[in-house]
């Protein structure tokens, strides 16, 4: 699976650990920064991960901000893009599995870093349920609007 993975300043370290964590799964990660611990302003990097999917060169991709609300809000502003903010195994699993999410946010300052792990393999094992595709028709009709 090829990952874009971005944080802003509230998680540099907790992106880092899930880019190894993902590494180690065997999957291709694109980390997308933020490099320093500076301020940064987290739409931007919403921005380059929802951009390295709409391109087709990432399948899916993970944004962690300090609560995960901005990254996902910033995220579903691009068309096409699905994010769910999670904050356990169980929202996460259903995130793929209901709504086909293709952005998973987590907040690095509301979970602790092995629940964002269980999060990320909960999310990235599970898979979309066709009974729900006309639901997520009706999602695409709303962008269309």
């Amino acid at each position: 699976m090829r990952i874009a993975l971005a944080s802003d300043h509230a998680a540099v370290e907790l992106r880092l650990a899930v880019a190894a964590h993902l590494t180690g799964r065997g999957d291709q990660v694109d980390d997308l920064g933020c490099a320093a611990h500076e301020r940064v302003d987290y739409p931007d990097y919403a921005a380059r991960v929802t951009s390295a999917i709409s391109a087709g060169s990432a399948d899916v991709g993970v944004l962690i901000c300090g609560t995960g609300i901005g990254m996902s809000m910033a995220a579903n502003k691009v068309a096409g893009i699905r994010a769910a903010l999670v904050h356990d195994a169980t929202t996460a699993r259903l995130a793929r599995e209901h709504n086909d999410a293709n952005v998973l946010c987590v907040g690095g300052r509301v979970l602790g870093p092995l629940t964002v792990l269980e999060c990320l393999d909960a999310w990235l094992d599970a898979s979309f349920e066709p009974r729900h595709a006309d639901r997520l028709a009706k999602l695409h009709a709303l962008e269309a609007r």
